[in-house]
């Protein structure tokens, strides 16, 4: 059984490292851990050592556990390391290997199923009523769960309003963009896909919204569940193919990943691989199209800002520069670079849950460049990096002083849109 695992390692891609040490600087675990087996290069030669024999797949546990998967790595790498690939492998066989079964099933009771999402969006809006917050508050409910859990109910954002579904319009000479609300997105920050759609429709850009869209499948890809991820990659290509449309627009950096990464995962699937490929020559994050048109940032913010940048936004949608132009373009605010905004904040999907004392250690090195920053305001592109950085603002007190919204929030509101 260990023989048949080790062999689903990509042990080929591991010699495509030659050791130079520059992804050390840009890996958030090698830097808050300063360990080589907490680094891209060590994980590598874990692998390899592992196929050879030299170690055994519990001497990989701990390293592969405790990589982010941010892949700022590959980003930095001078000879083109696919690092993502022998992850995923590693992950895929620790899976295996341990057997789990009961966390997928969780996570797909609640990612996959519409009315469980429907379920958790009406209980956060309880949740924010303000009896439930009076009663919470007095009696101290949230200090009897463990400490990961407590910090972040505490920061879950409140429901600003009813979700609301677009009519799809007729075609027009305009573009046309099938919208992607995600699952986690669209439970806990509906407002925000629905402010994006809004901004879209106010220059000019056609929405249709798709209703049998499902989970995109990234947190079942983080979990080394593959053949989960397959099945809803063929979903999503199935129900988003079959719309005339130009693009297919999504404002969450982790799910806009999965997405154009289909035709990875389906590559070995013939009755797929063309299709996945056409899929995904038409995935862009919203801030991709907002850069392109002509905004109506008349609107002025007077506030001093940064921008935490998502890291599968950047490292795997390649993404770089266009949130950062959008920024810059807004009347009245000042724009300050975060330092080492590249590295990861910690968040990963619900690596702050399961590995929540890495994920504090890493937030707190980033906390502290926010504070050489001294923001009113923290910018950011993804649920996961979103809700962090309200932990890590809860964390040291600065909720007075430093809001935290998506970028879609800050252009809605140059664009006098609510």
């Amino acid at each position: 059984m260990t023989s048949n695992l080790i062999d689903k390692l990509d042990y080929d891609a591991t010699f495509d490292c030659v050791q130079c040490g520059f992804c050390l600087p840009s890996c958030p675990t090698y830097l808050t851990m300063k360990e080589e087996k907490h680094s891209p290069r060590g994980r590598i030669n874990l692998v390899k050592y592992a196929v050879e024999g030299k170690v055994t797949l519990k001497d990989l546990e701990e390293a592969i556990d405790l990589c982010l998967g941010c892949r700022q790595c590959e980003t930095v790498c001078p000879t083109d390391v696919k690092y993502g690939d022998i992850y995923e492998s590693a992950v895929e066989v620790l899976r295996e290997k341990r057997n789990k079964k009961l966390d997928t099933r969780i996570m797909s009771l609640f990612l996959e199923r519409n009315y469980m999402l429907d379920i958790m969006y009406q209980g956060l809006k309880l949740y924010h009523t303000p009896l439930i917050s009076t009663v919470i508050n007095k009696t101290k409910a949230l200090d009897v769960l463990p400490e990961r859990l407590g910090n972040m109910a505490a920061i879950l954002p409140p429901v600003k309003k009813e979700k609301t579904q677009t009519q799809n319009p007729f075609r027009t000479k305009k573009i046309t963009v099938g919208f992607f609300r995600g699952c986690m997105m669209d439970a806990f920050f509906s407002n925000i896909n629905d402010l994006a759609i809004k901004i879209l429709q106010a220059h000019d850009i056609q929405v249709v919204e798709i209703k049998q869209q499902t989970c995109c499948g990234a947190l079942q890809h983080h979990a080394g569940e593959m053949e989960k991820s397959k099945k809803l990659a063929k979903l999503n290509i199935e129900a988003l193919e079959k719309y005339d449309v130009d693009y297919y627009v999504n404002a969450i950096g982790g799910c806009g990943a999965s997405l154009i990464e289909y035709d990875h995962l389906l590559r070995d699937d013939e009755s797929w691989k063309a299709r996945a490929e056409k899929f995904v020559g038409k995935v862009r994050d919203i801030s991709v199209i907002l850069d392109n048109i002509n905004l109506n940032l008349d609107i002025p913010i007077n506030i001093k800002a940064t921008y935490q940048p998502s890291c599968h936004l950047q490292n795997v949608q390649h993404v770089f520069n266009e949130p950062e132009k959008i920024i810059q373009r807004i009347k009245g605010l000042d724009y300050k670079v975060l330092p080492e905004k590249d590295i990861c904040c910690g968040s990963a999907g619900i690596y702050n849950i399961v590995n929540y004392d890495a994920s504090m250690d890493i937030l707190d090195r980033k906390m502290s460049h926010v504070k050489e920053v001294e923001p009113q305001l923290i910018i950011t592109s993804n649920p996961g990096c979103h809700l962090q950085m309200l932990l890590g603002v809860k964390k040291e007190g600065l909720e007075e002083n430093i809001k935290v919204k998506h970028i879609v929030e800050v252009v809605a509101e140059a664009c006098g849109i609510r």
